[in-house]
């Protein structure tokens, strides 16, 4: 009988926080991540990506859901799909958001984590502070590349926002 040889999984973890202050109230702030049309733009459409589709039911237990390809000068193959599932697991309106989400390359996971967003107070505006704890499968991002994502990501609210 041949012997089979499977790759060796790993598995790395890896924890950051941002703590950025935007101009705008924490209620404005905090309806950009609730409002799917805000959301959307700022989180889902821009350059690079190709959005096949976005999902988002806002409330405790619920899930967002984007599907999107790769397009122009990424260091991955064009148009492999990507897929971010994400759960609603705690919302206190204007003060704090809890996920849970995986993302999948090519139809293979490769990492899930748990986010927390809190909406602070900084005089006329908010001091955001994102904090993320990750999972990542065989050789996936990497809490490096998961931070920058993120601060851009977080560039591109501040755009939403007009700031």
């Amino acid at each position: 009988m041949a012997a089979h040889t499977l790759a060796p999984r790993t598995v790395t973890h890896g924890s950051f926080s941002i703590d950025r202050v935007f101009r705008s109230s924490p209620a404005r702030v905090f309806d950009a991540f609730s409002d799917p049309a805000k959301k959307r733009r700022w989180f889902a459409e821009g350059p690079g990506f190709h959005l096949d589709s976005f999902d988002m039911d806002f409330r405790v237990g619920g899930e967002e859901k984007s599907r999107f390809r790769f397009v122009g000068e990424k260091p991955i193959e064009e148009g492999t799909p990507c897929h971010n599932d994400t759960v609603y697991m705690d919302i206190i309106p204007g003060k704090r958001i809890v996920i849970a989400y995986s993302m999948s390359f090519g139809g293979a996971p490769f990492s899930a984590s748990l986010a927390t967003m809190e909406f602070l107070p900084e005089g006329e505006g908010t001091r955001l502070v994102f904090t993320e704890q990750a999972a990542f499968f065989e050789g996936g991002d990497g809490v490096e590349m998961r931070e920058q994502g993120t601060r851009e990501l977080l560039g591109q609210l501040a755009a939403e926002l007009g700031e």
